[in-house]
């Protein structure tokens, strides 16, 4: 007897659990099930649905929900790069939100997940040279959900924006993989300059509410920065910064800060 090809669901776990978990929330709440349908189950992949749910996140009198819809799909289509990282940011946010119980809320609910996948895909045009629709997608993720990231930055993947209120992300940033920050962190320049002029942050930091990272310096990978901070200087890996400026003010207190979400700092 000849084996039947696995589906898709079967091949993507975490499609497969994000249309198990839509399939749950209709039989639990029949008024959003269209909108359920719409958004999750009418597709026949993930690539499919986050196409449509940005397109319809981003959409304006000015670009229609089939154009920006088009875009996507072509994005996706050209680097599935883009939606792995989509896949590792649910999980990551799965994983260190408390308030996140299911992989279906980030793609449905969650404005930090559904902007810095707006932001990957404004990325993508300002690498195909299409920069004034990667312009437009800042706008709109800027005015839809109050997170300012410029196309040009570079984010990598497992990214958790908790909140995700008033983000900015400067041009010349570069984010590592694993990092987790809250509302209001601002990784931003110091001056007019027109170089590379904002901070590397490096894998697996935590980046605590309202910090502001500033100028062209580096976050050592594992560290935490304390919420509130203004951080103006390098900061080496494995450490802890609080204060206005910066300083250091003990070790990270764990091997992955940004997986704990452990804000406390240890003042003996």
């Amino acid at each position: 007897m000849a084996h039947l090809k696995p589906s898709l669901r079967e091949l993507d776990p975490v499609w497969q659990r994000i249309c198990t978990e839509a399939e749950d929330a209709i039989k639990a709440e029949p008024l959003i099930g269209g909108m359920i349908h719409a958004c999750i189950l009418h597709h026949n992949g993930f690539d499919g649905a986050l196409a449509y749910r940005l397109s319809m996140k981003l959409a304006s009198p000015e670009m229609s929900e089939q154009i920006i819809r088009e875009i996507a799909d072509a994005a996706y289509e050209e680097n599935s790069a883009l939606t792995a990282a989509a896949r590792a940011d649910i999980v990551a946010i799965f994983d260190r939100d408390p308030a996140c119980h299911r992989f279906l809320q980030p793609l449905m609910f969650f404005k930090g997940f559904q902007a810095v996948q707006a932001y990957r895909l404004g990325h993508w045009l300002w690498t195909q040279g299409r920069r004034d629709l990667a312009y437009f997608v800042q706008m709109r993720v800027s005015e839809l959900f109050g997170v300012d990231i410029h196309p040009a930055a570079q984010i990598g993947q497992g990214i958790m924006i908790d909140h995700a209120h008033s983000i900015v992300v400067g041009e010349t940033a570069v984010v590592g993989d694993n990092v987790s920050m809250l509302h209001s962190v601002t990784l931003g320049g110091t001056g007019k300059e027109d170089d590379d002029r904002h901070p590397k942050i490096g894998n697996g930091v935590l980046i605590g509410a309202g910090a502001k990272v500033l100028g062209n310096i580096t976050v050592g990978h594992c560290s935490r920065v304390a919420a509130g901070s203004v951080v103006l200087d390098d900061v080496p890996p494995m450490k802890t910064v609080a204060g206005v400026p910066a300083r250091i003010v003990g070790e990270a207190g764990c091997s992955q800060p940004s997986m704990t979400m452990n804000q406390f700092i240890d003042t003996k």
